[in-house]
């Protein structure tokens, strides 16, 4: 037998980050809390070195490696940009809000960057195993992001319930992949997918693993009835770690669904299309009614990603190009707009004041008209007002649906984009019709943030103006 040295080319971005990890970690030991922000800039150094790496090495896309356990290809290159730029939006946001905290440590930019290393293993997995390591390495390290302030009992509490469902649903997805395995006699996607295209019949064992993964996957997207977690992690975390965790993984929770349900388990796709019916219509439906009587900021947009998940789910359950695109392009332009919501109740969080109930946000307009515009662009990009860029990403799902022959589902769809559209509406109302609170301070932040912020919110309008180039990009990468 000879042993074949791997290319480790199509890798070398996650490598990169891996070692930048390890290395941040080791120099943030001899460093104070006044020479922190050498960690803060090496981590945002390493997620733009990242894009570079991945931008340099996408000429090679489409190359398998390591036993064919990890692929370099399109899809994952796109979807790995848009992760790095949600993780970098993420430090950004977060530096003044941890600082004023008495937060602002090593371990969160050290673990946001494991994180992220967890989600483009996801992204680029070709194997069983590879899944699992990528989706446990982002779990973990999400685990310890939530319990951070370990001064907090809402955190812990946050952080225990995570961990204890989390663990849970990788059991779950797990035991699903065990008896694929055992009825398939693989652990490779590509051959996992001929496999059961070739099977005379689909055995009962191949069903219940099928059921056991839908279950373990739409518990990390959010999806009703597997949404319990929601909710709590994102009132109970810090904001900047409710950040992270609700817009990032949603991009690697999609690359999973493309990855095991159309590339491996495309011959099933009957049978998990009724499942993912059901789940897309109850996640639209709790996440658009529970949400009206939320008076938490944080925790309504726990909801509204609930409901959110329900039109990923209805762009992936089609079962078409068409679909899997406007499923793309949904998750993207959902995880810009989440990042510029939560950006906003950071700026306006200060120490001792976490900013993150509706009430917060009365007058914000007297406070600052530039801001309350910006949550107004991201208030009615979510809710699907047109020109912004939530709109199109309906609009492209409702008509992939439409042209499968499931016009009732968009219709569905559009029932609850109306109800939901409430909660979002009212977030304007209190902005510019509800007098500030005696004794609210002026908006200040820094510069930097300021810009980036800016610039997120406006992305929105943009992306809402001009969808072409995005749709265009998302038709270009997604070939199943």
């Amino acid at each position: 037998m000879t042993f074949t040295l791997p290319a480790f080319t199509p890798a070398i971005p996650e490598m990169f980050v891996l070692g930048m990890g390890c290395f941040i970690l080791l120099v943030d030991v001899f460093l104070s809390d006044r020479h922190r922000l050498v960690t803060y800039w090496l981590s945002l150094a390493t997620v733009a070195a990242t894009a570079w790496l991945t931008v340099t090495i996408a000429e090679n896309a489409g190359l398998l490696t390591f036993g064919d356990m990890f692929v370099n290809d399109s899809m994952g290159n796109v979807l790995k940009l848009f992760t790095y730029l949600t993780v970098a939006l993420t430090f950004l946001y977060s530096r003044d809000y941890l600082t004023d905290r008495n937060l602002f440590k090593g371990e969160f930019y050290v673990l946001g960057l494991f994180g992220m290393l967890g989600m483009m293993v996801m992204i680029s997995a070709h194997n069983f195993i590879t899944i699992y390591l990528g989706l446990e390495l982002l779990s973990l390290s999400l685990y310890a992001m939530v319990a951070l302030d370990r001064d907090s009992p809402a955190a812990s509490e946050a952080a225990m319930k995570y961990f204890v469902l989390g663990a849970i649903a990788s059991g779950i997805l797990l035991y699903g992949m065990s008896l694929l395995y055992g009825a398939t006699g693989t652990l490779d996607i590509t051959k996992l997918g001929v496999h059961i295209a070739e099977a005379p019949e689909i055995g009962i064992g191949v069903t219940f693993a099928l059921g056991f993964i839908i279950v373990g996957l739409c518990f990390k997207l959010g999806a009703v009835p597997f949404h319990m977690w929601l909710p709590d992690v994102y009132e109970g975390a810090n904001t900047p770690v409710t950040l992270y965790v609700g817009s990032a993984p949603k991009i690697a929770a999609f690359a999973l669904f493309m990855r095991l349900l159309v590339e491996g388990l495309g011959g099933l796709r009957a049978e998990w299309r009724t499942m993912l019916i059901v789940l897309s219509i109850l996640s639209m439906a709790i996440g658009s009614i529970v949400a009206i009587v939320q008076t938490n900021l944080k925790r309504l947009l726990a909801y509204s990603t609930i409901s959110h998940v329900g039109y990923i789910l209805m762009g992936i359950l089609v079962g078409t190009t068409a679909g899997y695109q406007a499923a793309m392009f949904y998750v993207i332009t959902y995880v810009i707009m989440a990042a510029a919501a939560f950006g906003i109740i950071i700026l306006l969080a200060r120490k001792g004041f976490e900013s993150d109930r509706l009430e917060d946000f009365k007058g914000l307009n007297d406070r600052s008209p530039w801001f309350a515009a910006m949550m107004l662009i991201v208030m009615f990009g979510m809710a699907g007002v047109p020109p912004f860029v939530g709109f199109f990403g309906k609009l492209y799902v409702l008509r992939a649906v439409i042209d499968a022959g499931m016009t009732w589902l968009a219709v569905v769809g559009v029932i609850f984009a109306i109800i939901s559209a409430f909660y979002y509406l009212k977030v304007v109302k209190l902005m510019y019709f509800d007098r500030a609170p005696e004794g609210a301070k002026p908006v200040a932040a820094s510069l930097d943030m300021c810009w980036v912020l800016s610039g997120n919110g406006l992305a929105i309008l943009l992306l809402g103006v001009l969808p072409g180039p995005l749709m265009a990009l998302c038709a270009r990468v997604i070939n199943f």
